[in-house]
């Protein structure tokens, strides 16, 4: 059995039949798509001047990658699990939860942070991990294991606060997002996240073995690889990303809701879907994601600026998501495919 070529640790595209350039073929393509989304974004927040004299200019801008940054931090994780062929509809709960310990334990003295980030992350990367073995052991569906388990959150953090959430806010937290004459260090932080995350998926062996079981879940299966942690370490990574924008939305709004993170399920799914990662899995750099990101928040800004509807920024992502599938038909046909096989027989 053959295996696509590695491009930094990706499987090239070699479905035009020409594979030594896609070597490197396959790398221009996804940054050629994460350039092509920040360019989009940068000339609508340009011609957004039109509307105002406060639009389109470098505030409007600094405000809208700060905002943005909460939907980067879902969509890694997110995009996390899409490489390896999934889906985690549990962001949006893990978010909210991670806001509402955030806002619980965090607030006060700063170092409360020192013990209570981690302790959060831990919380909602093993819920992410309890996702990944129903998918992985008890073969269950990821559409309906992480919509169960978003279900269950929901509940217990219901629950947990009886409705309304208690705390305070932390300033440290808050810091970040408070603008100095170095700028913002939000900003600075998610450049080196991205830059962290596309080292994570392309240059370490983690990656490689994500893109490897993205790409053939069986063929990695027999290649000896070790499925059942990678797709248990991929989920538990999606938690603690959700639970991460949890706790960064608490310094940025000062508070929390039950519905912190309701926003952030479809967007994250966008963002990776016209980020150029393929839904099927095994292809698609974080980089790409980012930019999705960016260009969905600088959108959702000018829909609300216009006084548009909250409803017509549902419509918008979920067109988005119809357009990518549609123009990435083949892949959703091998999904389909691949999905009817495992049904049958599961390795």
């Amino acid at each position: 059995m053959t295996q696509a070529p590695l491009t930094g640790g990706r499987p090239a595209d070699t479905r035009s039949g020409d594979t030594a350039s896609g070597l490197f073929a396959r790398l221009d393509r996804d940054v050629r798509t994460a350039i092509a989304l920040f360019a989009i974004s940068v000339a609508l927040i340009a011609a957004s001047r039109v509307l105002g004299p406060n639009f389109g200019s470098l505030a409007q801008m600094k405000a809208i990658l700060v905002i943005s940054s909460f939907l980067m931090v879902v969509a890694f994780g997110q995009q996390m699990v899409i490489l390896l062929g999934g889906l985690d509809l549990s962001v949006a709960s893990m978010m909210t939860l991670g806001g509402v310990l955030a806002f619980k334990w965090i607030g006060g003295p700063d170092s409360n942070v020192v013990w209570g980030v981690p302790a959060i992350l831990a919380i909602t990367a093993a819920l992410g991990a309890c996702s990944g073995i129903g998918v992985s052991l008890v073969k269950i569906p990821p559409f309906i294991m992480t919509l169960a388990m978003g279900v269950i959150l929901y509940g217990v953090t219901l629950g947990f606060t009886q409705g309304t959430p208690t705390g305070q806010p932390s300033a440290a937290l808050s810091a970040l997002f408070a603008s100095t004459a170095a700028g913002v260090p939000i900003l600075y932080l998610m450049v080196a996240a991205i830059a962290v995350g596309c080292f994570l998926q392309m240059r370490t062996s983690f990656g490689r073995k994500l893109y490897a079981l993205g790409t053939n879940p069986t063929a990695a299966y027999v290649a000896g690889l070790p499925v059942h942690r990678l797709t248990i370490a991929t989920y538990a990574i999606s938690g603690a990303s959700a639970g991460l924008a949890g706790i960064l939305m608490l310094g940025y709004v000062r508070g929390v809701t039950l519905t912190l993170g309701q926003s952030y399920l479809l967007p994250s799914v966008a963002a990776v879907v016209i980020g150029g990662t393929s839904i099927v899995g095994g292809r698609g750099i974080y980089l790409g994601a980012a930019a999705g990101a960016i260009l969905l928040t600088t959108l959702s800004t000018i829909v609300s600026s216009l006084g548009i509807a909250e409803g017509w920024r549902t419509i918008i992502y979920g067109a988005v998501i119809f357009v990518a599938l549609v123009l990435l038909r083949d892949d959703l046909a091998l999904l389909i495919r691949r999905s009817r096989s495992s049904s049958r027989k599961q390795p």
